[in-house]
């Protein structure tokens, strides 16, 4: 054990395997949804359920345990919300392409992702964002997740005329999740350890006790078989043939690189791994990452890339990769409890998730709120974000402006050349997020 604590640095980091382990717990309650909502989403694609469910599972096991051991980060991966639904929606059934072809252009997306890794151009991209749009990127993320909890508890519900609207209070699912966010709010306020991880199994708790939450009928049940899926991204890659069908990969490629890199800048800044504004083993990260991606097209499912729920882990004390490694055994463990799972419904998850974006918004008082040419871009990443209902297109917003509004200052010489670039690129990744 003692090589273990050694390997993962618990006595520097000042952790250990009490708190790690609550963290990786923590983190798979978080994202616990996605083993059933990716099926779902998915599915609308004409895919195998069950096959999917297993594929998210193994995906998110395989990158989140690469993520512990090779950048011993506690970040965790999983297939990414958005781009699944880009997946099934867009792709498959409003381009009508079939999903086996889709999955092949998410492989072929997936092996320029690691070329690009090994050469370490995504490494520099991320070290050429300047650190006050760096704390804007984690600022953003944490209103991202704050909103989609404030949605996921009926908090906060969809409105034709207003976009969004105040959520019924005659639904007794909102005020399980009142419940649960006043619980954990006033855990955090008094330091108790592991707040949110407790404020999440009360709410589970009350939830059973009042019949709000089903009871699981049976706790185990045999994980599906991978044959609908498993290896069709090879077989059909002859079918990545098209102008179309290319421009789908690339949207791919966009969105998860973007996406990812967003997520890990904004972990590490709430993490406080930050050196100089650079992200220590960023390259081992990205490797992770892009590797699960792989793994995951050929299991059969969408791209997988870094989880911003990995904020609630990092938020109860985890500062290693030996979270990500129990994390990543969790997914394993849960492909054969998904009927326990059942039990963490979104109003268990919802409170985490608005106490965590409150954590993360704190980076907001980092930025030179005082310098227009920084605060423009910085103010469209953190509103971009949960507007758009993305990182990458909260990012783009921002990372667009910026070039502008410094060379309006006329400091156009102190941005980075990368980020000149990443201004023409974001322009394109716009272009194609909108190609019909």
């Amino acid at each position: 054990m003692s090589a273990i604590s050694k390997y993962f640095k618990f006595a520097e980091l000042g952790t250990n395997y009490r708190r790690e382990t609550l963290a990786g717990f923590t983190t798979f309650i978080s994202m616990a949804y996605i083993l059933f909502v990716n099926p779902s989403v998915l599915g609308a694609a004409k895919m195998n359920t069950g096959a999917v469910f297993t594929a998210t599972a193994l995906a998110s096991a395989f990158g989140c345990l690469m993520m512990g051991i090779l950048a011993r980060y506690p970040i965790a991966t999983a297939p990414a919300l958005g781009i699944n639904a880009f997946f099934a929606y867009s792709v498959c059934i409003g381009m009508g392409i079939s999903w086996q072809t889709a999955l092949a252009g998410v492989f072929v997306a997936s092996i320029i992702f690691i070329i690009i890794t090994i050469f370490k151009l995504r490494e520099a991209i991320i070290d050429a964002i300047p650190s006050d749009l760096k704390y804007a990127i984690s600022a953003g993320i944490g209103l991202f997740i704050a909103f989609i909890g404030l949605h996921q508890g009926g908090l906060v519900v969809a409105d034709k005329s207003t976009v969004v609207t105040l959520g019924s209070f005659t639904t007794p699912t909102t005020w399980l999740t009142i419940i649960g966010l006043l619980v954990t709010a006033v855990l955090m306020v008094m330091n108790v350890p592991g707040s949110i991880f407790i404020g999440m199994v009360v709410t589970a708790t009350v939830g059973l006790c009042l019949g709000l939450i089903p009871m699981p009928t049976h706790l185990l049940s045999a994980a599906p078989s991978l044959k609908p899926t498993f290896g069709v991204a090879i077989s059909h890659l002859g079918d990545i043939n098209t102008v179309q069908l290319w421009v789908v990969v690339l949207t791919f490629l966009l969105v998860t690189f973007f996406d990812t890199a967003g997520t890990l800048v904004g972990l590490a800044q709430q993490a406080g791994f930050m050196k100089d504004n650079k992200m220590p083993r960023v390259g081992q990260a990205l490797v992770s990452d892009s590797s699960a991606m792989f793994v995951g097209s050929i299991l059969g499912t969408s791209p997988v890339g870094a989880y911003v729920e990995s904020s609630a882990g990092i938020a109860v004390g985890g500062r290693s990769g030996f979270a990500s490694v129990v994390t990543g055994l969790l997914f394993i463990v849960g492909m054969f409890f998904s009927p326990l799972l059942t039990v963490v419904t979104d109003q268990v998850t919802a409170p985490a998730l608005i106490i965590v974006g409150v954590l993360m918004a704190q980076n907001l008082r980092q930025i030179a709120w005082d310098k227009l040419e920084i605060a423009i871009p910085a103010f469209l990443i953190v509103l971009g974000m949960p507007l758009t209902y993305s990182v990458s297109d909260g990012m783009a917003l921002g990372l667009i402006t910026y070039p502008i509004t410094m060379i309006a200052a006329k400091r156009g010489k102190e941005v980075h050349s990368i980020m000149y670039g990443l201004f023409f690129i974001f322009i394109i990744f716009i272009w194609v997020l909108n190609y019909k």
